[in-house]
């Protein structure tokens, strides 16, 4: 909610306006929006949609919460209301028009198979620092939160973010259109959602590369030199008459990753800026930041942001929850490391991961706790073995494992890296005082949907355990 008591988001009369809809009830101030009446701050409109629940059945609730008004496609009461004939056009509706409505906001928009988010709030980093800013919250980058941000944006925005996610084809245009944006990017492609995709990654990438679509005229595409489905990127970039900025580590690069060098507090990264060397940190330790500083540094440019701005905000911008937050972790006979990467995994992230790991000194051993990757379909089974391989290419030295799907990847270890193996996160969680011991570098990475979590916290509630084991109990293996 903007902290402007002078001007609101909007008023009821105008969403009524924007969405076609009739207000019924008091012309109230609107100082922001939900659809989540748990969420609901005094002065928001509540969006009554529809989906698992009818979210008419809770405004009641959203009002006596209080809520302003609430944005309706049949009657309730409590309050002033909005009636339209469906409540989710008339939310694209509003955002369409928080868009037109500030014709001087310079909007970006991300996607890719991995590191949306990241690469999302990243970017908002540096839109901060240049002026008055606004980005997806969360990972809200669907049907609801992509239209849904753009309703929140204040008029008095200069620069503007916005994720853009999918699920199934023909997703990710739409929502581009949405947000009109000036400068969009593709992070990279891989087999993420992959079972949706009858031709596989080659249908990943058209339909990550159809974020172009929506960039206005001259707009800026950023993609990805390095993956495999480059040349469909960049050709689809062309063909919409953008103007084509490439990031990777190979020539001809406009930004080219030269050297990546992590160490304890982040990393160093050497680069060429449109033939400009660069030198500079950043707060990330991970393999991945090296070219995802560059995909960032890239639409800051085409948002009008000056490269020092870029380069302040990516020497503090700290790793996400679930992304690869860092922590100390104090047990009986010493302590240690803890990766925390428990928010999402594909075969991309996780063989990044692995080279982040295997990079770290570890005084003990480099253990990895993974859990299912979820929504591969058919390819399943060889994804998860295919693991075996960047774990052996990253040295790592123990590695535990949860789910069905993981025991794949456990039976095709050499024995001497398989430590333990349980049917579910929950019951390799309770066993967490096995996993780790002092001087470890632990990471634990899995999909949202398997539980990762669980592990991890498991892991960080061992932070002096009265009572804790020290880890000599749990497998070992030769360095």
């Amino acid at each position: 909610m903007p902290d402007n008591a002078a001007r609101p988001l909007w008023t009821a009369a105008e969403v009524a306006a924007a969405t076609g809809g009739v207000l019924a009830g008091d012309d109230a101030p609107i100082g922001g929006l939900t659809y989540n009446s748990r969420e609901i701050a005094p002065g928001d409109l509540f969006l009554a949609l529809h989906g698992a629940r009818d979210g008419h059945e809770f405004a009641a609730a959203a009002f006596a919460a209080g809520a302003a008004a609430a944005l309706v496609d049949r009657p309730v009461d409590g309050g002033p209301t909005v009636m339209v004939q469906d409540t989710l056009r008339g939310l694209e509706r509003l955002g369409v028009a928080a868009r037109d409505r500030a014709p001087h906001v310079r909007r970006g928009a991300v996607t890719g198979s991995v590191g949306k988010t990241s690469v999302t709030q990243a970017i908002k980093a540096g839109l901060d620092l240049a002026g008055p800013a606004h980005a997806s919250i969360k990972s809200y980058n669907n049907h609801i939160g992509v239209p849904l941000t753009l309703a929140r944006m204040p008029v008095e925005t200069e620069r503007a973010v916005f994720e853009i996610g999918m699920n199934a084809p023909g997703e990710i245009a739409p929502l581009s259109r949405f947000v009109a944006p000036h400068a969009a990017c593709v992070t990279t492609v891989g087999p993420v959602h992959i079972e949706a995709f009858a031709d596989g990654e080659a249908g990943v990438a058209r339909e990550k590369a159809s974020i172009f679509d929506g960039l206005v005229p001259g707009g800026t595409a950023v993609a990805n030199g390095d993956v495999a489905f480059s040349g469909l990127l960049c050709d689809r970039a062309r063909s919409v008459g953008a103007r084509l900025a490439v990031f990777g580590a190979g020539p001809g690069c406009d930004a080219r990753l030269i050297d990546f060098r992590p160490d304890a507090e982040g990393a160093t990264v050497r680069a060429e800026l449109f033939g400009r060397p660069l030198d500079y940190r950043l707060a990330q330790s991970g393999a991945h930041w090296g070219l995802n500083s560059l995909c960032v540094l890239l639409m800051l440019d085409a948002l009008d942001v000056p490269l020092e701005t870029g380069l302040q905000a990516l020497a503090g911008f700290q790793p996400l929850a679930g992304r690869g937050q860092t922590r100390t972790v104090a047990v009986p006979g010493g302590a240690f490391t803890l990766i925390d990467e428990s928010y999402n995994a594909n075969p991309l992230s996780m063989a990044a991961g692995f080279r982040t790991l295997g990079a770290r000194a570890a005084p003990g051993r480099r253990v990895v706790v993974l859990t299912d990757m979820l929504e591969l379909g058919e390819h399943s089974r060889a994804l998860h073995e295919g693991l075996a391989g960047p774990i052996e290419a990253a040295g790592l030295d123990l590695v535990h494992a949860a789910g069905p799907q993981m025991r794949w990847l456990y039976d095709a270890l050499p024995a001497s890296r398989r430590g333990l193996w349980r049917e579910t996160a929950a019951e390799l969680a309770a066993e967490a005082a096995l996993l780790a011991g002092p001087g470890d570098v632990v990471m634990v990475k899995g999909s949202n949907g398997s539980k990762a979590s669980l592990v991890a916290q498991a892991l960080a509630d061992l932070q002096n355990a009265e009572g804790a084991p020290s880890g000599s109990d749990a497998p070992r293996a030769a360095r």
